[in-house]
């Protein structure tokens, strides 16, 4: 059986106050293809379709339009990630077109979408993105307690306040189908998850999802399944997992964003996964490389340097451009777009080594907790007591919380 696997589109986001609609409906374009062309049997989407939690209503139609076109060629299973709402998105699912699978409760975490070809059953375990403050409550239901777990005031377990745990006892649920399915011919297994788990390199355009201080998730959780379709990280990585108690080592890989969607993802080859499994488990994958609408680069030297030769091969980019001169040049924002239709960000950053130290970059990536304590820190003169800490924490986790009810 062949696998599409794809995540993190973010329908709706913009590049720094640039449309990637279109650009994203390019894409989509290419996946349509892809699945075609490919003799595609499932498309797996983890995560993170649109944004925002509410899109807009051209990204809503945008999906509409995918969804109906891939189906076509394949089934197509997807699940809510952290910027989704699961609510929104998995609305009136049991009213999809046949071959469309939209899998957003908690509740379905056990309950896979069945599949099968030539050489037996596949099942695809879709797992939505588990907030731990959302989920601790509704997986707590098996009779594995673990360390941090505890009882709520009216008598039942709650798992421990981490990705973690949540995760576990989804996984653990996943085990409990596959072993009931032992006796039949061997189900190879297909989980979807939108996670960040340990030994995955992060990008600044990812949300931070840290919940009591904790975002990453071991890779051993994952053992028992054959493929482990990752969302969440948007360069394409490959992780290593431990083996399982019979030896066998699942595969796990993030598809990646198809689309940068900050300058720390311009060195990235964007790419959609193709998987083949076989009687045995994954017998492959390949990167397919996205089309690329336009290259985003960074550019940095003085201003006549950059109007000159050194500018050159950039024009047509998405840019950053970095303007060292001692002092500003007059002009600076007319005369580098008038060189440079598409840059997005100009900064004069002189090139003095002291200006280069004092410097601190905070990105989407930051841990938000320690850019409040650092200017705590900066404000009273000392770092923010154990106490004040716990007060910007829930402070932090309240609005996550706000939002995601939005």
């Amino acid at each position: 059986m062949r696998i599409l696997h794809t995540s993190d589109w973010h329908l709706g986001r913009t590049l720094h106050g640039v449309d990637l609609l279109e650009h994203q409906a390019a894409y989509l374009d290419h996946l349509v293809d892809l699945a075609r062309t490919e003799d595609v049997a499932v498309v797996v989407v983890s995560g993170d379709v649109y944004d925002r939690a509410v899109p807009p209503v051209e990204a809503v139609a945008l999906l509409a339009d995918a969804l109906s076109r891939l189906s076509e060629h394949a089934a197509v299973v997807v699940t809510p990630g952290n910027h989704d709402s699961a609510v929104r998105l998995g609305f009136a699912a049991d009213l999809m077109r046949r071959g469309v699978h939209l899998r957003a409760r908690v509740a379905d975490v056990g309950r896979p979408v069945e599949l099968a070809d030539d050489d037996g059953p596949v099942v695809v375990h879709a797992l939505p993105y588990l907030d731990p403050d959302a989920a601790r409550r509704e997986l707590a239901d098996d009779d594995a307690a673990g360390p941090g777990d505890e009882v709520s005031a009216g008598g039942r377990r709650l798992l421990a306040r981490s990705h973690e745990a949540v995760m576990g006892a989804a996984m653990r649920r996943v085990r409990t189908d596959l072993a009931a399915r032992a006796s039949g011919p061997r189900a190879r297994s297909v989980v979807m998850a939108h996670a960040f788990v340990v030994g995955g390199a992060a990008s600044d355009s990812e949300r931070d999802i840290r919940v009591g201080g904790v975002d990453a998730v071991p890779a051993g959780v994952f053992a028992g399944v054959d493929y482990v379709a990752l969302g969440h990280l948007h360069g394409p990585q490959r992780l290593t997992a431990p083996d399982d108690a019979e030896g066998r080592r699942p595969v796990l890989q993030y598809s990646g964003s198809p689309l940068a969607y900050s300058f720390s993802e311009m060195h990235q080859r964007k790419a959609t996964v193709l998987v083949d499994l076989g009687p045995d488990g994954v017998r492959g994958t390949e990167l397919v490389p996205a089309p690329v609408p336009r290259r985003l680069a960074e550019v940095r030297g003085t201003l006549e340097e950059l109007l000159g030769a050194a500018g050159e091969p950039h024009v047509e980019d998405w840019l950053r451009v970095v303007v060292t001169d001692a002092a500003r040049p007059a002009e600076l924002y007319a005369r580098v777009r008038s060189r440079f239709p598409h840059a997005l960000a100009v900064e004069h950053r002189p090139d003095r080594d002291q200006e280069v130290r004092g410097a601190r970059v905070v990105t989407a990536a930051s841990d938000p907790l320690q850019v409040a304590a650092d200017f705590v820190e900066h404000v009273t003169g000392a770092a923010p007591t154990d106490a004040e800490v716990a007060v910007l924490r829930r402070a932090y986790e309240d609005v996550l919380a706000a939002e995601r009810s939005a």
